[in-house]
């Protein structure tokens, strides 16, 4: 039996105009619970009689949580749990242009990082807004969600800042992508080359800042000869800090390395092998993914360079 105050009001109180199986005072305590609940999560709504509005527009309806509410068995001592659990799954359910609604600039901002995506040429008009970095893929931003992760286009980014702070702005959350798993990979003919894998979206999007990557995650620092790297899937970065010679068989084994990955993951990238070299990728060397390498032509110059060519 339900204690003093966990019982539901009588029929014979004035009943809510929107939700007539609630009373008055009954419609008035869930909708006080909806508003705080959405304001724990960051989000000011304007509470009306059948839903909330954001100030950007967005409209959630509460006709399904109030249904909820009433036919809990537990009574009104649950609908603070139950509120709090319809607008987790609210939130949750979010995708990029309907957060970029519902949540407050701020709450975007923090959202916000930088993606690689295969610079197909029907992905261009939508995402081709990016500064040309890796050669073949187009750098956009994108929203890192609850549920998901979603790129935003030019338009959606139209309202949102100056393009410029919104990068800067990504690259700062750039920084605190967790990296899972680091191995370093080496065999008998002397190369070497460190692998950073994650659950994360964002880990190949690292090489956008890939000398402060190489300082942390190796006893390397990046030399006037550079970094060989390897994009093969979103889920990982692979780089190779060139010391004399060793770039060699380096080269050999990160180009096989990229193009496996590349073939059986999903978020496939690219199977080349880029020089980082002031800043800038090259594209040096490719692989079929058996024994044959082909190096581009900047590839040959890079490797003449090395031997002493």
């Amino acid at each position: 039996m339900s204690g003093r105050g966990e019982r539901r009001d009588g029929v014979d109180q004035p009943r809510d105009p929107e939700f007539t199986y609630l009373s008055e005072a009954e419609a008035a305590r869930l909708r006080v619970f909806v508003r705080d609940a959405f304001a724990e999560r960051g989000i000011e709504v304007t509470v009306e009689s059948g839903r909330v509005t954001t100030g950007a527009g967005w409209r959630f309806g509460l006709t399904n949580l109030a249904a909820a509410c009433h036919n809990d068995s537990s009574g009104p001592r649950r609908w603070r749990t139950l509120v709090d659990q319809h607008v987790d799954r609210v939130v949750r359910s979010l995708d990029g242009r309907q957060a970029l609604k519902a949540l407050p600039r701020e709450q975007v901002l923090t959202r916000l990082h930088p993606r690689f995506i295969p610079g197909e040429p029907r992905l261009l008009k939508a995402f081709g807004y990016g500064p040309p970095s890796v050669p073949g893929l187009l750098e956009v931003l994108a929203l890192d969600l609850p549920e998901t992760v979603d790129m935003l286009t030019a338009d959606d980014l139209a309202d949102l800042g100056d393009l410029t702070a919104l990068r800067e702005r990504a690259f700062q959350n750039l920084r605190d992508v967790r990296v899972d798993k680091h191995e370093k990979v080496k065999d008998k003919s002397g190369a070497r080359f460190d692998v950073l894998m994650g659950d994360s979206y964002f880990v190949a999007s690292l090489a956008l800042l890939l000398d402060e990557v190489v300082r942390r995650h190796s006893k390397d620092t990046p030399t006037p000869d550079g970094v060989l790297v390897a994009l093969p899937h979103r889920h990982q970065l692979a780089f190779h800090v060139i010391r004399d010679s060793d770039g060699l068989p380096s080269l050999d084994l990160m180009a096989r390395f990229a193009a496996v990955g590349h073939e059986k993951f999903p978020g496939a990238l690219s199977p080349a092998v880029f020089w980082w070299h002031d800043g800038e990728f090259t594209r040096v060397a490719t692989s079929d993914g058996g024994v044959r390498v082909k190096l581009t032509e900047e590839g040959v110059a890079l490797m003449a360079r090395l031997s002493g060519g």
